[in-house]
């Protein structure tokens, strides 16, 4: 991409680890953030929720037999749908942590 095209450089305004991709546009402040803490109190209360909806959902479809309804097809899925998001609560759980000490300076 040719840089005087898109304009001067856009100071970083925020902690994070590449700064504003785009020029702001809207009407919302010059120091708005996002809810950190809110995200925090969330990845830890469903990171590990989900996780053991995994493991009970892998238990059911491990126990359930060829006949039975629901079938265990459906019952893996759903264990792999809450793994993800649970490895997904996991990663943003790291990242807000490593965030909240690099904003504070505290230890790495």
């Amino acid at each position: 991409m040719n840089a005087a095209r898109r304009g001067p450089p856009v100071p970083r305004s925020r902690s994070g680890v590449y700064g504003r991709r785009h020029e702001r546009t809207g009407s919302e402040p010059a120091t708005a953030q996002s809810a950190v803490r809110l995200r925090l109190l969330l990845s830890a209360l469903f990171t590990p929720l989900c996780l053991a909806a995994a493991a009970g959902f892998a238990l059911w479809a491990a126990a359930s037999g060829g006949g039975s309804s629901p079938g265990s097809g459906p019952l893996w899925g759903i264990a792999l749908a809450c793994g993800l998001l649970g490895l997904l609560g996991a990663v943003d759980l790291g990242v807000l942590v490593a965030r909240l000490r690099r904003e504070r300076g505290g230890p790495r």
